[in-house]
């Protein structure tokens, strides 16, 4: 699937790839979706993105997703309301987002499995929300908004959705993969 460029295609994607989360979860058993993440050492060793050794079950997977949910719609809300706020937190930056990444998982090792389904589906729905709101020019086009940068507001919206979906079902998936064998 392409990047989308558009706000039908933004909800297009998005809403699909939630979806493809769920039925690969709904497919799952109980013990599968609570049991923790036990991927081969070779396997582990082999790659560079730190998520790999971070999320240890699929409650990390999906708080991570509410997360940067969170992310979009606080920085969304707090610029629509003239209080200029930086995408990420301070101290946070895009050198250092690994590092929030891990404080993100910290935060979070007391939610509970079921929390967190119920905390992704909330969030994903108010995301959606305001992905509707806005017009295809407040979402696509360069400069519409003086607070997104060099990017555009849809930019965002594609990266904590339907790209962050895509990791999601890439972890998913390979978790499945190693249950089974």
């Amino acid at each position: 699937m392409s990047r989308p460029t558009t706000k039908q295609d933004l909800i297009e994607a998005a809403s699909t790839q939630f979806d493809k989360i769920w039925k690969m979860i709904g497919r799952m058993s109980e013990v599968e979706q609570n049991a923790p993440f036990d991927f081969d050492e070779n396997f582990l060793q082999k790659q560079k993105a730190a998520h790999w050794v971070r999320d240890k079950n699929l409650r990390d997977v999906l708080i991570h997703l509410y997360e940067w949910h969170q992310l979009l719609l606080n920085w969304v809300k707090s610029n629509q309301n003239k209080e200029a706020k930086a995408f990420l937190p301070a101290p946070y930056n895009w050198k250092t987002y690994p590092q929030m990444n891990v404080w993100f998982w910290e935060k979070h090792q007391s939610t509970t499995y079921a929390k967190s389904q119920k905390m992704l589906k909330d969030s994903h729905a108010e995301v959606m929300a305001l992905i509707e709101t806005l017009s295809n020019d407040e979402l696509f086009a360069k400069n519409h908004f003086s607070w997104t940068g060099t990017s555009t507001l849809g930019s965002y919206c594609v990266s904590t959705t339907s790209s962050h979906y895509d990791w999601a079902i890439t972890k998913i998936k390979q978790y499945i993969k190693s249950y089974k064998s």
